[in-house]
């Protein structure tokens, strides 16, 4: 949407300036979205739960992708070949990020905790730099920094879950929302316009995805063509559901305050009024 300036467009009448800016992973994205630095913030699902019930009050109002985005990598040569080889290595992660959710669970299905593990907090890029300069002996990666680790050194994903990602989710704060709802749904129109398009450009799309994230065309294709789709965009049950399987894992790594209802952060935290409303008025068209 940025390369084809069309909220620049959208709102050009208004006099509203549009300003992009860049995070480097769901954590802070939403330490921008809290702070007020942004108006909207693009986080993986699992995060958007976490700040909102650690009390930031986000609202989940569209779906952007349905991605396998992260899995537990490591070197070619590496020695560890399942989740629990990990015991007693150096992982590499991003606090409060899906990659970081995604390694706590694959810990837990192999009974160990983050305590059995040396976590080291690693923004997601410093995070494969570390893995391929053997700083640490694994990784929760996060794409397109996994593919390329893949495909430039050849590392390898010792394991993965496609359904334990947690989508890929656009959130504002509840009182923007209430305050500006046709703000919202006209981001979220010219969301749907960039959905659509996405789905009937897929070689453009690929060489958006190369040149702004700076990798080479086929590790773009490998994002984009093995791991990414782009769902049903209303946040509702789907959603739900996948964010209901972590809350035991939440709860037991104490990650929010004792007492928090994590059910009913899931229910105030998805909002799917808005993306209903610009699909209605897409389809009628």
């Amino acid at each position: 949407m940025r390369r084809k300036g069309w909220l620049e467009e959208e709102f050009a009448r208004d006099g509203i300036k549009v300003e992009w800016v860049l995070s480097l992973g769901s954590n802070k994205a939403n330490e921008f979205t809290a702070s007020g630095t942004v108006h909207f913030g693009s986080t993986a699902g699992s995060a958007a739960l976490l700040a909102r019930a650690n009390g930031v009050p986000l609202k989940t109002v569209w779906l952007y992708s349905q991605p396998e985005w992260t899995a537990l990598v490591t070197l070619k040569d590496s020695p560890i070949r399942q989740v629990a080889d990990l015991r007693g290595r150096r992982v590499a992660a991003t606090r409060g990020t899906d990659p970081w959710f995604f390694l706590l669970r694959a810990l837990d299905s192999a009974g160990l905790s983050q305590r059995d593990v040396e976590i080291v907090q690693l923004q997601h890029p410093d995070g494969e730099q570390a893995l391929l300069q053997g700083q640490v002996d694994a990784w929760a990666g996060l794409d397109p920094y996994m593919a390329h680790a893949e495909l430039v050194a050849g590392a390898r994903l010792f394991f993965r879950r496609p359904g334990w990602n947690t989508y890929g989710t656009l959130n504002v704060l509840e009182s923007f929302l209430n305050q500006y709802p046709d703000i919202v749904e006209r981001v979220l129109t010219v969301y749907e316009r960039g959905r659509a398009w996405a789905r009937q450009n897929p070689e453009e799309l690929i060489t958006i995805l190369a040149e702004e994230s700076k990798v080479s065309p086929e590790v773009a294709r490998k994002v984009l063509t093995e791991r990414t789709a782009f769902p049903e965009p209303v946040p509702g049950d789907q959603l739900k559901t996948v964010l209901r399987e972590i809350v035991p894992l939440i709860q037991k790594e104490q990650l929010v305050p004792a007492g928090v209802d994590l059910k009913a952060a899931i229910e105030a935290l998805v909002e799917s009024g808005p993306a209903r409303q610009v699909l209605s008025r897409s389809a009628s068209r």
